[in-house]
């Protein structure tokens, strides 16, 4: 009863932990009323999510179409550590994004993150092969020590998810380049789920639980046999 008891309450304790990814679901053809560029359908966003693991962020979307159907796309998060300013509120149509660095996702592969200081010129880290792309949807995974704290904790950080249709695919453009946003308002704050060594003690507690209670079940089984011969 004991060994119940204590396996309940671990099982417990780890649907407490372990949380879901924060996502955000976004209407199919909601494309932006300032953006000029082809309404293809892998710039229009479906989906976003962000977590984080105590060292990483993971952050995935989903597309309406293959990514990568379109010349010159790419996804980028904007992240507020805690220094946000509206750095898209230049051109026409403006918004108010508050980010202080950003996570471009390339279609081929490539993970650049960016993080823009108060003064002087930003840090650029690009990752070949950091980007996971299959078929419609494209997640990586951001070491916090490319995203470190600019007065925010990790938990606190907003993320906000755009596409965005280059007319020159070395620079950003016009915000007229900007196709899509998840969320339309607000942003997103990651969730904490466990990291991959703590998985693995859960597991292995839970196979210490296992093997206690099989042991405990076969004592009584053999108490039970001695008490019907006596």
């Amino acid at each position: 009863m004991r060994l119940c008891s204590f396996a309940a309450g671990a099982l417990f304790l780890v649907s407490a932990t372990v949380a879901p990814a924060q996502s955000v679901v976004d209407p199919a053809g909601d494309f932006l009323a300032g953006y000029t560029g082809a309404h293809n359908p892998d710039l229009d966003i479906l989906s976003a999510n962000v977590s984080f693991d105590g060292m990483n962020f993971l952050l995935s979307s989903t597309q309406a179409g293959a990514v990568g159907s379109s010349t010159g796309s790419i996804f980028v998060w904007g992240v507020d550590r805690g220094s946000g300013a509206a750095r898209l509120a230049a051109g026409t149509p403006s918004y108010g994004v508050l980010f202080d660095s950003v996570v471009v996702m390339f279609p081929d592969g490539t993970l650049r993150v960016v993080t823009i200081p108060t003064a002087g010129a930003p840090t650029i880290t690009n990752i070949a092969g950091g980007v996971s792309v299959i078929g419609d949807s494209l997640s990586a995974s951001v070491p916090l020590s490319l995203l470190s704290s600019a007065g925010l904790a990790p938990l606190d950080y907003d993320f906000t998810l755009w596409s965005r249709l280059r007319v020159n695919p070395a620079l950003d453009g016009a915000s007229s380049e900007i196709a899509d946003f998840a969320p339309n308002a607000g942003a997103l704050s990651a969730v904490a789920v466990p990291e991959p060594a703590t998985w693995l003690s859960l597991l292995l507690g839970f196979g210490v639980i296992g093997g206690a209670m099989r042991f405990g079940n076969i004592k009584s089984l053999k108490t039970d046999r001695l008490v019907t011969v006596q």
